[in-house]
């Protein structure tokens, strides 16, 4: 161990001086590499999980607890059991396996009931660490072995009868709920332990941010017990408590953000796009299907709010194939109609020319005039409305009286790229509608979404039919392939996607192991994709023509596919999952995913929205990988029948932060995970909103505004910098095209532009 040169106790000392306050913080803000008792070894493992300071230590949570509660008797144990025993060691020696040359530590502790072996294997630094006659506790599970029974692996803890464990009743690593934290490589949750136990103490100079009165009101802990008993509980029900605290704290600067950014929009003027509601009803009259329920209450919300003269600021979320760019297409024909231009973006071109089309057919009657931006086609000049793709933010490009931006699947968009379609070019801030065809559980919306409002698309059109989606096992292939063979010669249309292929580790210089890059991922995937089209086209179904499409082809080939597919010349299309979103093949009813296990639920249902649009009925088969297993992901795909449904599965079964990245949100798992206890969703909504009404500038709780100032500033997203940057985000941003990278590639290496990398274009 590396000490610091004064001493941990030295160094509290002189920090506890009254007149050196300002001193008390500077032990929680030191950098760890500088911090007494840290070895320089473990320094770049504590870097890595994003632990920089002292401070950031006592932060660092618990993943989960081992509970090691159960005290025996040694006489008492039974094997299965997983228990503390604490005597005294009798016995311990070191030798190797026969077969393996494993090392394995033996050791025999007694008590006043009898003795036990415990073994240990790979771990032989423990023979100098545990001697004969230490005094010990030992957690861990009973086993049976040729010799009789032992503790196989336990965890070990010294009684030493020091201050810590006759003020804390016991060790840090056996004998109750033992924390473990989300480690890395050189950095176990031993030694977590060990640096939380050494600097807790520090804790006491941690200002709360919650004021006594709210803490109270909603019986919450004070931030120094909740530390405390978060890493150190003493029963099953303290680190619930603890939890709690902290997701209330971090839910409520959450609702507080989105509050600060409503106000902050309010400040802002929008053009008002004045409802004619003849011009409506004859849009809808000129549909050649009905409007659901849910689509006539959508356009409703859209066109009441951009009648205002304050910025409408609203997700229209609706599953799969529920109508969003007909109401979308409503708002930009008012919005055409009263002299503003319309901009619809989308995040690739396909989907970018999918909406053109669709746009033009549902439009052709009012002599609007349509047109594309896409990084290979330019048909935009004298446009009402403009449908592109990032290049609709590159440089030189300009709106004259811009008043309705729409951005389709937003949730494969960066905030900060959001944030950009939405300043306005003419002295205003155009209203802003964003869609989504992830479906997301209405808590989770509210909450990272907050300063969205929030129209729900929960119909389906009557004429549409469910998919049929089936999971086939190895042994079903062949059967499997004649069912679509049959459907292609009936003149059918099939989607195969590929499976997601995980980016393999490579060594780097400095023996760390990385992800390959984006370069050589797009190599597999096209590898990928090449070996599944020889497949196919030599062996399964020779006697159809079966195209390709991935993320290396360059636009123009993307788009001739695409229209070879759609015009009936393919029959079979081999694919990443580029055709994820957006496109529109009525005459498709096969999709078929290979590896489906590797995808995310939402994937797997935008994927089976390919399919279905036309009259006839749909089929999805899910194709685990050979030795993949039949998991409950993809049974509950079968299951769902909706979206919605499948959504709120999603969400039990992996979490929201696996659902939608919490990079994307800056918000933690641990927040994430309590979105789905609605009733405290709406506990901490209802204190934002006290807040913002009675005590808006956070005057009475100045730690707290000092967090959410923080937070603004570390976030990609900040409404108050809105008029500061137009001019910096219309002439210089650019950003570089995704096209065609699936989204758990896109999430990785999504542009995470800084406010500071912006005020150099200044």
């Amino acid at each position: 161990m590396l000490n610091h040169p004064l001493g941990l106790s030295t160094l509290e000392e002189k920090y506890r001086s009254p007149t050196s306050i300002g001193h008390l913080m500077s032990l929680l803000d030191t950098p760890i590499e500088n911090a007494p008792r840290i070895s320089r070894r473990i320094v770049p493992a504590l870097k890595h999980l994003g632990i920089k300071t002292i401070r950031d230590i006592l932060f660092h949570f618990p993943a989960r607890y081992d509970d090691f509660s159960n005290l025996q008797k040694i006489s008492d144990v039974k094997i299965g059991d997983t228990v503390t025993i604490s005597g005294a060691i009798k016995k311990i020696s070191l030798h190797r396996t026969a077969r393996k040359h494993m090392a394995l530590v033996e050791a025999v502790i007694s008590d006043d009931s009898g003795s036990l072996k415990a073994i240990w294997f790979n771990q032989p630094f423990l023979a100098r660490n545990l001697r004969v006659g230490d005094v010990v506790n030992l957690s861990g599970k009973i086993a049976r072995g040729p010799k009789g029974i032992y503790l196989q692996g336990p965890a070990y803890e010294k009684i030493t009868n020091n201050k810590w464990q006759m003020a804390n009743g016991g060790g840090i690593h056996t004998g109750g709920l033992v924390a473990i934290y989300p480690e890395t490589r050189g950095l176990t949750s031993r030694w977590f332990r060990f640096l939380v136990k050494t600097f807790i103490d520090q804790r006491k100079f941690i200002v709360d941010p919650l004021p006594a009165d709210l803490r109270k009101k909603h019986n919450l802990q004070d931030i120094q017990a909740a530390i405390k008993i978060i890493h150190f509980p003493q029963s099953k029900k303290e680190p619930v408590e603890a939890r709690r605290r902290f997701v209330f704290e971090e839910l409520l600067l959450i609702q507080l953000r989105a509050l600060h950014a409503r106000a902050e929009l309010k400040q802002h003027q929008a053009p008002e796009i004045l409802l004619d509601l003849e011009l409506l009803k004859k849009f809808v009259n000129s549909l050649p299907f009905a409007l659901t329920d849910a689509q006539r209450r959508s356009i409703w919300e859209i066109v009441k709010d951009i009648e205002k003269s304050k910025p409408m600021n609203r997700l229209l979320e609706g599953d799969v194939g529920s109508g969003k760019t007909v109401v979308a297409a409503a708002a930009a024909l008012l919005a055409s109609r009263a002299g503003f231009k319309t901009v619809f973006m989308a995040p690739t071109e396909i989907l970018a020319h999918q909406h053109y089309e669709t746009l033009q057919k549902i439009l052709k009657s009012f002599n609007i005039k349509i047109g594309v931006l896409t990084s290979s086609k330019k048909i935009a000049e004298g446009s009402d409305i403009i449908v592109g793709t990032h290049a609709l933010i590159q440089k030189d490009v300009v709106f004259k009286n811009l008043g309705l931006v729409i951005v389709d699947e937003q949730h494969r968009f960066g905030v900060a790229q959001r944030a950009a379609l939405a300043r306005g070019y003419s002295g205003w801030l155009p209203h802003f509608l964003s869609m989504s065809a992830t479906p997301i559980p209405r808590t989770l919306a509210l909450t990272i979404y907050g300063d969205l409002d929030l129209s729900i698309l929960d119909e389906m059109p009557k004429s549409r039919k469910r998919v049929i989606t089936r999971i086939i096992e190895p042994g079903k292939r062949n059967e499997t392939y004649q069912l679509i063979r049959s459907e292609v010669r009936t003149g059918r249309q099939v989607f195969v996607i590929c499976p997601r292929i995980e980016p393999p580790l490579t060594n780097s210089e400095s023996g760390a192991n990385k992800r390959i890059n984006e370069s050589a991922f797009r190599s597999w995937e096209v590898r990928a994709v090449k070996d599944e089209y020889k497949k196919l086209s030599e062996i399964i179904f020779p006697e159809f023509k079966i195209g390709m499409l991935h993320g290396k082809l360059k636009s123009k080939e993307k788009e001739a596919v695409m229209k070879e597919f759609k015009s009936g010349e393919i029959d079979i299309l081999v694919s990443t999952s580029v055709v994820e979103v957006g496109v529109d093949i009525p005459n498709a009813t096969i999709m078929m995913i290979e590896g489906a296990e590797r995808f995310g639920l939402a994937q797997l249902h935008q994927f089976r929205g390919r399919i279905g649009r036309g009259i006839e009925q749909s089929y999805c088969f899910l194709f685990p990988t050979e030795d993949g297993m039949v998991t409950r992901r993809l049974r509950a795909v079968v299951d769902a029948k909706n979206g919605f449904e499948l959504a709120e599965q999603d969400l039990k079964i992996r979490g929201p932060g696996n659902m939608f990245g919490t990079e994307q949100w800056g918000v933690s798992d641990m927040a994430l995970t309590a979105i789905t206890d609605p009733v405290l969703v709406r506990e901490v909504r209802l204190a934002a909103l006290e807040f913002a009404r009675e005590d808006p500038a956070l005057s009475c709780a100045p730690e707290l505004k000092r967090k959410l100032e923080e937070m603004e500033k570390r976030g990609l997203y900040r409404p108050s910098n809105f008029a500061k940057h137009i001019r910096i985000l219309q002439n210089y941003w650019k950003v570089r095209s995704t096209t065609g990278l699936p989204v758990g590639l896109y999430m990785r290496s999504r542009i995470s532009t800084s406010w500071k990398t912006m005020d150099q274009f200044a």
